[in-house]
């Protein structure tokens, strides 16, 4: 699966029911399709307006992670090499104190 997809993609593998103790079983298919097994850390997090859970694997956090911190590197150096022109901001500092 390429990055693109990851953002586009839904796909329903069933459902689970919680047991007595909290416990929960992820259907064979997604275990599968995912290479999730036992011992596979997965972080929980909570879904959009608060309706429901989101689980991904760990490692999969961390490539999101990367990715982001790669592009916020990105527009981070395209900040450091941007200087507002005088036109653009509308007036300059020699302008503001010949006004006072």
């Amino acid at each position: 699966m390429n990055n693109k997809d990851v953002w586009h993609e839904f796909k329903c593998f069933g459902s689970a029911t919680l047991g007595p103790r909290g416990q929960v079983v992820i259907p064979a298919n997604a275990r599968k399709e995912l290479g999730i097994e036992a011992g596979t850390t997965l972080l929980v997090f909570l879904g959009p307006g608060g309706r429901g859970l989101i689980l991904f694997k760990a490692d999969a956090v961390e490539q999101i992670v990367k990715m982001a911190s790669e592009s916020l590197a990105a527009v981070e150096g395209l900040l450091k090499s941007y200087t507002p022109s005088k036109a653009a901001s509308g007036s300059s500092k020699e302008e503001a104190d010949e006004k006072k």
